[in-house]
């Protein structure tokens, strides 16, 4: 009997009950991860160097979700895409990326919505390391921007134009009401 609450009931009661010791936990691992970002940091930049061409590699190689992720990332789209996430931080800790292995451990354990944290900021150091793209986005922006200004001056200088009319018409003494003579009839030719 006692074999059998061992093996089949308290199992089921600590599934129960343990969701909440796996968020307790994967706060521990965010709180021990926050109180090792110096020290990833400066050792990312002593591997600066010899880490951003594998970088670049992995970061190329890798579909337009985890790349978008990497770029812009949000606890929805880690949410989302966690076995892509998971996948992207086993392949950075092949590398010997700094800090992705806590991360991937913690990503694998918990998943990576609970530790968002930690893996947002690798995602941050890796996106310093990529290079710069170019975008096609600004330059359109740029025209717009340039033609919204022009169009702004258009309408400033049309609005003045308005404003210096309705200035004038004040100035200006008003005629003797001509309205008033439009509108009254003409008198008829008197017929012979």
């Amino acid at each position: 009997m006692v074999n059998y609450w061992k093996t089949k009931v308290l199992p089921k009661i600590k599934k129960v009950f343990d969701r909440n010791g796996k968020k307790a936990a994967a706060a521990e691992a965010c709180k021990s991860f926050d109180e090792s970002k110096e020290e990833i940091t400066k050792e990312l930049e002593e591997k600066k160097a010899e880490l951003q061409p594998k970088v670049v590699e992995i970061y190329e190689t890798s579909t337009v979700e985890i790349k978008t992720l990497v770029k812009q990332p949000t606890e929805l789209g880690l949410k989302k895409k966690s076995a892509v996430v998971i996948k992207f931080i086993e392949e950075l800790v092949k590398i010997e990326f700094p800090g992705s292995k806590p991360v991937s451990e913690a990503a694998s354990k918990h998943g990576p919505a609970l530790v968002s944290g930690p893996v947002i900021f690798i995602f941050e150091k890796v996106s310093t390391l990529l290079p710069a793209e170019p975008e096609p986005e600004p330059e359109p922006a740029a025209a717009i921007e340039t033609t919204s200004k022009e169009s702004k001056k258009e309408e400033a200088a049309v609005e003045s134009k308005k404003e210096e009319a309705e200035k004038a018409e004040e100035e200006a003494p008003a005629p003797p009401a001509p309205a008033e003579e439009a509108l009254a009839p003409e008198p008829e030719p008197a017929k012979a």
